[in-house]
């Protein structure tokens, strides 16, 4: 029921932190894995990386804001591995600034690295898994800051809560094809741009910590296991989610 092997999958910002560790999660279950971001060269060490432990995997890179882009990461795909079955998103950007200090176009931006760029990926790959008639999976890296604003954050909430809502549209849509769409909404978790937020004496730390039941914050490592699911055969009944991923944060 969990098994994704020799599935064709592509991740998007898999030069992330969570993007790399789930393509590379999905490659040692036995995908064979497409990765695309900006970053060519870390692209490059990543497909060395994964070669090196067994995995089938390719890149492209690309700048999934530009429509021609998206087009031809999904050809890339198709073209080196025979179809596509799989998406992963995991891309996106944020800038943290107060409304009134926030210029509009800085305020765009965040909307179209956050949710633009994200329905022109999901609207490609649907289209070729649609040709292929064999269904397939969508898998879109949402946020707990979906449902909860916070200061500065403007731009990323409501890019984050309009992804939800789509996702929830686009499964109705392609519910026909046999394509699940759902998303994950996890909370903060270790990357090199989150690292300072760990330092368990750090008032940062401390603060997240009262709104988090579980008692921690998040590693890349705890998302894993619900991204596989998600996109596995054993998730064919589910889609139109929203998969809170926040260590209780949401229902506290």
């Amino acid at each position: 029921m969990f098994q994704i092997s020799n599935k064709v999958v592509l991740v998007t910002g898999a030069t992330g932190a969570l993007g790399g560790a789930v393509a590379k999660a999905y490659g040692y279950q036995g995908a064979k894995v497409v990765m695309t971001a900006r970053n060519e060269a870390k692209l490059k060490e990543l497909v060395d990386e994964f070669t090196a432990d067994g995995i089938e995997s390719a890149y492209i890179a690309a700048d999934l804001a530009l429509e021609a882009d998206v087009k031809k990461a999904v050809l890339f795909c198709v073209e080196t591995y025979g179809e596509l079955n799989i998406l992963g998103v995991f891309h996106g950007f944020n800038k943290p600034k107060d409304i009134l200090e926030q210029t509009v176009d800085e305020w765009q931006h965040i909307m179209d690295a956050d949710l633009r760029s994200v329905y022109m990926v999901c609207k490609c790959a649907a289209e070729q898994m649609v040709k292929q008639g064999k269904g397939g999976k969508i898998l879109i890296t949402s946020s707990a800051r979906s449902r909860m604003g916070m200061k500065g954050y403007t731009g990323y909430c409501a890019s984050k809560g309009g992804c939800d809502i789509m996702a929830q549209s686009m499964a109705c849509d392609l519910a026909p094809y046999h394509i699940n769409v759902n998303t994950i909404n996890p909370t903060v978790f270790r990357s090199d741009l989150t690292e300072w937020m760990f330092d368990p004496e750090s008032a940062v730390y401390k603060n997240f910590l009262k709104r988090l039941p579980i008692g921690r914050l998040g590693e890349v490592e705890d998302f894993i296991g619900l991204c596989t699911f998600l996109v596995s055969p054993a998730a064919d009944f589910l889609t139109g989610g929203n998969y809170d991923a926040t260590g209780g944060y949401w229902g506290n």
